[in-house]
């Protein structure tokens, strides 16, 4: 169970989600570069006195996750695209994660109005001692009421201290599973929605610039060390971009950071996409599930 102070914190953490989700739904345009958006959100978040959670994803068409930005991106936001923005915030490790779809074709914006209803039929299913099975079956049957496919292998998750991903996950379709929503836990609830051209599934597609630290004993050699100390001590377990690591330690430290990834003690976060590259929305909110309610902390 969390304390006050902790939920404070959490609570905290959602309101600033929930004002930036909104400030950027008014902020993407297309055409406009895909590192101005990533960095102005992450902007907007310090603004108001939070830190990233993990890095801006800005995944487009047929990505469902992990990509940012890296350094001097030349990449921009297609007309006719629907982009999803995933935005994370954390005070003190406390973390809130929400993302909304943006729509610049009227022929998808079905996709983003199945995952808007299922997320919130969900928020409305979710309580104490629901098996998250039952939270599946929810956003499955609302988005193939659409004439669409959720996205099976894309789930939502459990909350931690500085733990992105933690406890059960939340999953967007129906199946077997007895496990529970308990209170006292903090859920991000995510739907994806795909069309019925589409797989319904992502798989790996290169990479996003979004890392983790793996092993958590530091590498011998000196300047790797201190390179890993300085990432464990800013950032924790959370991930983090390529671009802030040569934003804060410099290009000179590059080598290092490949020596970093070379031994594993840090990984990358594969991009995932659509695996018949059909596009792909998805909403989200962080819930915290309480006794007697369950609290939507970024609306």
């Amino acid at each position: 169970m969390l304390e006050e102070e902790e939920l404070a914190k959490l609570r905290k953490a959602g309101k600033i989600a929930g004002e930036v989700r909104r400030w950027v739904e008014g902020y993407v345009k297309e055409g406009m570069k895909v590192i101005d958006l990533c960095e102005g959100v992450e902007r907007e978040i310090r603004r108001r006195g939070g830190s990233p959670a993990f890095p801006c994803n800005v995944d487009i068409n047929e990505v469902g996750a992990h990509y940012t930005s890296p350094p001097s991106d030349p990449s921009l936001i297609p007309p006719g695209s629907i982009v999803k923005v995933d935005i994370g915030v954390h005070i003190d490790g406390y973390i809130a994660d929400t993302a909304v779809s943006i729509c610049f074709n009227p022929e998808l914006y079905v996709l983003k109005q199945a995952t808007d209803e299922a997320l919130e039929a969900a928020l409305e299913a979710l309580a104490p001692g629901v098996k998250v099975s039952a939270i599946g079956a929810v956003i499955q049957k609302i988005i193939e009421k659409y004439g669409l496919k959720p996205v099976k292998n894309l789930t939502g998750h459990g909350l931690g201290r500085y733990k992105l991903h933690t406890g059960k996950p939340i999953p967007n379709v129906a199946g077997l599973d007895s496990l529970k929503i308990e209170e006292g836990e903090a859920y991000a609830v995510e739907p994806f929605s795909t069309t019925q051209q589409g797989a319904g599934e992502v798989g790996e597609a290169g990479f996003g610039h979004i890392f983790r630290i793996l092993k958590m004993k530091p590498p011998k050699e000196e300047k790797a060390r201190s390179l890993f100390e300085g990432i464990k001590n800013r950032f924790h377990t959370l991930p983090f971009a390529f671009r802030w690591v040569e934003e804060i330690w410099g290009k000179e430290n590059l080598a290092a950071f490949s020596s970093l990834l070379k031994e594993r003690h840090v990984t990358e976060y594969p991009l995932l996409a659509e695996k018949n590259r059909q596009p792909v929305a998805q909403s989200e909110h962080t819930v915290i599930v309480l006794k007697d309610e369950v609290q939507v902390l970024t609306l």
